[in-house]
């Protein structure tokens, strides 16, 4: 009988494929031809990066309306809520096949306390909604210099 070695990062790959697959069929809407088109769920997609001054979140928003966006800030959470209409000027019936959802959203995120929230502001274009977030002075980050002593003392 062969000895085979057993790897536990496996049984983790394999299980983190089987969540993958029950949350892709679970919330990636599947309809089925009777349904109406663009009916489900959609979730921008956002990034958050920090830069030296800014924290800085993008959030991808192609065709929504500007005037169908709303950023709130309650409590340290920053909550961005939205609408995609859906095209009324071709009929439903001429299209072959719709893959992208349309409808509200709603994301929230929890904002760390240094942000200056007086000061916050929204930059909207091309389908991007851009929000700037400064940072208060003392939550900056700090370089330290670290100091190198060659001699060693015995």
């Amino acid at each position: 009988m062969a000895i085979v070695r057993w790897n536990p990062l496996d049984d983790i790959v394999s299980f983190q494929r089987r969540m993958n697959k029950f949350f892709e069929d679970t919330f990636l809407v599947k309809r089925h031809p009777d349904e109406k088109f663009g009916a489900g769920i959609w979730s921008p997609a956002v990034d958050i990066y920090e830069t030296e001054s800014d924290i800085v979140l993008k959030a991808e928003l192609p065709e929504v309306d500007q005037k169908d966006i709303e950023i709130k800030i309650d409590e340290n959470v920053l909550t961005l809520k939205g609408e995609r209409r859906f095209e009324k000027e071709t009929k439903e019936e001429n299209y072959h096949r719709m893959e992208r959802f349309y409808g509200s959203f709603s994301r929230s995120f929890t904002l760390p306390s240094g942000i200056e929230q007086e000061k916050i502001k929204a930059q909207y274009k091309d389908g991007v909604l851009k929000i700037t977030m400064p940072k208060k002075a003392e939550t900056k980050s700090k370089k330290i210099t670290v100091e190198i002593n060659s001699k060693i003392k015995g």
